[in-house]
């Protein structure tokens, strides 16, 4: 993956080299929070990996986000994805998504 921060050694952020630095605060905050909720419930928790893609619809800025996700555990992958205006909002459904997937 290209632009790639790692945090914490499972976890991989890709994309989101141009979220401002406050924002940037909230989203490792919220990443860390649900991976330690996938390491604490799943024995197996291997890795989360998010990818962030602004979709552009003028010069002012993304328009919207598209996040994809994948959970790796017990040798299995989850995949899930969603697009929203609202940065926060697409990070936390996509984590949902795959909290819900790894019941």
């Amino acid at each position: 993956m290209d632009d790639v921060q790692r945090l914490g050694g499972n976890i991989d952020l890709a994309g989101f080299r141009d979220v401002d630095g406050g924002s940037m605060i909230v989203v490792k905050k919220i990443v860390g929070t649900y991976a330690k909720k996938f390491s604490t419930r799943l024995s197996d928790f291997e890795r989360l990996e998010l990818r962030m893609k602004p979709i552009h619809s003028s010069e002012d800025g993304p328009g919207a986000y598209e996040l994809k996700g994948k959970l790796v555990y017990g040798g299995r992958s989850e995949h899930v994805e969603n697009t929203d205006h609202n940065l926060f909002y697409a990070l936390d459904s996509v984590l949902k998504k795959l909290e819900k997937l790894s019941l």
